[in-house]
């Protein structure tokens, strides 16, 4: 089973290179590994989707509420450069002769086939929650017995066929204590938490690479050289505010 690398951009944990053969002791030890790993990147994932909040609510605060202004400063120049448009548009609003808008008609209602009914029989005989062997694969069957009955409840048989499938490859899914049972429940156990860490370095780089992420990255590198872009951003606003606020006074009649 390869390791698996991250970009330098996502995270500087790297796991290490996978031991030689596929024994007990070698799997064990890769699965606690990955276990220690993946609790460090669900970490990372938290720490930066924190720093990112706690970024949006500072700019908000700073800069937002001066775009709104300047925003309906433009909006209410707008419509006195357009005279009448804005008392038009509200006059034929409320003209009794306009036809009223249309309803959306209501969505029609799902209907479960005999193929989902049947994929979900399946389903609940193979995870329910009561065939369990101990409290963690209870706990695993009870978590896809619920997303089971969400998926009946739709109607979504691609999804009922996901979950079986998902338990399927599970560890969980492995029965017995002999030697080759316990060796496959790890090879299992780690290709699940490799496919997390995937889904983690996916989501990190997601929110790394979206507009909030990278308007922190440029406010963050122009920190570093001694310059304070929020506070620049905050001036120029205000300038504009004062700008626009001069030309719409200018535009109202005299009283």
């Amino acid at each position: 089973m390869p390791a698996i690398r991250y970009h330098s951009c996502v995270t500087s944990l790297v796991p290490a290179e996978q031991p030689d053969g596929d024994d007990l002791e070698s799997l064990g030890a890769r699965v606690a590994e990955l276990d220690a790993l993946l609790a460090l990147q669900s970490s990372e994932v938290l720490r930066v989707k924190a720093e990112l909040n706690t970024f949006k609510v500072t700019y908000r605060q700073q800069v937002g509420s001066l775009h709104e202004q300047l925003e309906q400063l433009e909006l209410e120049i707008a419509e006195a450069e357009l005279g009448e448009l804005s008392k038009n548009a509200t006059n034929r609003a409320s003209d009794p002769a306009q036809p009223a808008p249309a309803e959306r008609p209501d969505p029609l209602p799902r209907f479960t086939s005999d193929a989902v009914r049947k994929l979900f029989r399946d389903v609940a005989r193979t995870i329910h929650p009561d065939l369990s062997r101990d409290e963690a694969t209870r706990d695993r069957r009870h978590t896809l017995m619920i997303e089971a009955n969400r998926a009946y409840a739709l109607g979504d048989e691609e999804l009922l066929r996901s979950i079986l499938q998902a338990w399927e490859k599970s560890p969980e899914a492995v029965e017995g204590s002999d030697p080759e049972a316990m060796r496959l429940r790890l090879l299992r156990r780690a290709a699940e938490l490799e496919d997390q860490l995937a889904v983690l370095a996916a989501d990190l780089a997601a929110m790394l690479e979206s507009p909030l992420g990278k308007l922190k990255t440029t406010v963050d590198d122009a920190a570093r050289k001694g310059k304070d872009l929020v506070r620049e951003t905050v001036r120029q606003l205000k300038r504009d505010i004062m700008a626009a606020t001069n030309r719409r006074d200018a535009m109202r009649p005299p009283p």
